[in-house]
């Protein structure tokens, strides 16, 4: 059976499409500027000496410097760290709040996003005061017994770690959440009934079916984490270095704001690269899920 479009109904739908468009087109016109033209200024920065002449002399400085890499490898560390700790915590919290009675899930809900009730900075420096040698964990631990002297939990990887597990957590939660409770009961009872165990119903079922979510919760994690600035600043006490504290550091101590740019822009596009990235897993994962179906 052919469907003949009608020709006015199409027009009618260009016309609607258009109108809102133009409604659109200030916020979009004013968006696009502020993102676009601090990029296009710090660009133009980057090529530019103190004295105000275009040179490639601070990427040839910025890019053969070994604090560079070491930054651009710590900030990798941080975010991937993160992002695995995320996973790990995150998608069997969510396993477990979607499959929770609905007034008990709204309830564990409202206390997992809880600390974003609170400030980033305020936060931080309560994990600092939680983790340094003389703070309540390191007490509670020699106090009881189970170690001698108190650990090195904070002004360290470790410490930075556990900050931005903290705060990145509940944004991770959220879109499994989300996409956990979207799927349909009866799949999970019809992969019991034909004799899935557990581990086989969330490996073959529940996890298939919210990958979106995943997918989601980690594109937020290693985009947020990429530029974290105050956590490591705090938690890590200046041994820990990320591309963040090092474009600090090269303004507020050397006033280069050619570096400083140029660190920028390597920021920038390691956050395209992972969006690259993921977009492609995630085109690979949809194309072996509708080449499985087909077969």
């Amino acid at each position: 059976m052919t469907v003949i479009a009608d020709p006015f109904l199409a027009a009618d739908a260009r016309r609607e499409r258009r109108f809102f468009l133009s409604l659109s087109l200030p916020a979009l016109f004013i968006v696009g500027l502020a993102a676009i033209l601090p990029i296009v200024w710090i660009i133009r920065q980057s090529f530019l000496t103190t004295a105000g002449e275009y040179t490639v002399g601070n990427y040839e400085k910025v890019l053969s410097s070994g604090l560079t890499w070491s930054a651009l490898v710590t900030t990798l560390e941080l975010s991937l760290g993160t992002l695995a700790i995320c996973i790990l915590l995150g998608t069997p919290l969510a396993l477990a709040l979607a499959s929770a009675r609905p007034r008990v899930a709204n309830l564990l809900m409202a206390f997992v996003m809880l600390p974003l009730w609170t400030s980033i900075l305020v936060r931080t420096y309560g994990w600092l005061v939680l983790l340094r040698r003389d703070g309540l964990i390191n007490a509670a631990l020699t106090g009881s017994g189970l170690t001698a002297e108190p650990l090195p939990l904070v002004y360290n990887f470790t410490g930075t770690l556990i900050g931005m597990v903290h705060y990145m957590l509940p944004l991770f939660l959220l879109p499994v959440y989300a996409a956990m409770r979207d799927i349909d009961a009866n799949l999970v009872r019809a992969s019991a009934s034909m004799g899935a165990t557990l581990g086989q119903t969330i490996r073959t079922v529940i996890l298939p079916l919210s990958a979106g979510g995943i997918f989601s919760g980690s594109i937020i994690v290693l985009i947020y984490t990429i530029g974290f600035f105050i956590t490591p600043a705090v938690l890590g006490g200046g041994k820990v270095n990320p591309l963040s504290t090092r474009i600090e550091r090269t303004l507020s101590t050397f006033q280069d704001w050619g570096s400083a740019s140029v660190l920028g822009i390597l920021l920038l596009v390691l956050m395209a690269l992972i969006g690259v990235m993921f977009l492609a897993a995630r085109r690979l994962i949809a194309g072996h899920k509708v080449g499985t179906a087909h077969a």
